[in-house]
């Protein structure tokens, strides 16, 4: 039963005044101290104290917009554009499944860079086992995007077929996928930049 309660997300409830309340703390919070929680790994979930309505994925979202708005960028403008695209598209119902998986991933071989630079702390500051695994994460995104590239070009090559069978005008695939593709390279060319810089401090 403690196990269970252990495991019980935080509620924590939203007024009409914005104010955030932490029920199992019987304090007002922010959205610092949400960011907090996530960052301790506390689960939590945000609801409407009027409605009831589960309202933690927009909270969230604010949580992020805050983040970012304060100069600790981390999304890419051209993820940010390409993310924008995908919204209505065909695709919209993979993305949400794709970014998780990515994003588990990402966690995962961030976890075990963490230990290789504590290792080569304690033992050799050379981080040749660091640029070792960054290097490895880099190619885990470079094929994750090769893979997705084609997957968007099948989806637009059976709208331009279902497309004809109706008389209708193909979508001008070739330009939008360029610029995908471009975006994509950008992105990569940014996330290797930065891992130049981790690899590169002594």
């Amino acid at each position: 039963m403690l196990d269970a309660e252990k495991q019980a997300p935080v509620v924590i409830k939203k007024y009409a005044n914005r104010r955030l309340y932490n029920t199992s703390k019987s304090t007002y919070v922010t959205l610092e101290h949400l960011a907090e929680m996530v960052r301790e790994g506390t689960d939590f979930v945000v609801n409407d104290a009027k409605t009831g309505d589960d309202i933690t994925h927009s909270v969230l979202t604010q949580i992020i917009f805050e983040e970012e708005s304060r100069g600790q960028s981390m999304l890419p403008i051209s993820f940010l554009r390409q993310l924008i695209r995908l919204y209505g598209d065909t695709l919209q119902g993979f993305v949400p499944g794709y970014l998780e998986a990515s994003m588990n991933t990402f966690a995962s071989n961030q976890e075990a860079m963490r230990e290789k630079v504590r290792a080569a702390f304690d033992a050799n500051p050379a981080f040749a086992n660091f640029e070792t695994m960054a290097r490895t994460n880099m190619e885990w995104f470079e094929n994750a995007m090769r893979m997705f590239a084609p997957f968007a070009g099948a989806a637009r090559a059976a709208e331009n077929e279902k497309a004809a069978e109706e008389g209708g005008e193909p979508r001008s695939a070739p330009a939008a996928r360029d610029t995908e593709l471009e975006d994509m390279k950008s992105q990569l060319a940014e996330m290797q930049a930065q891992l130049s810089k981790l690899v590169g401090k002594p």
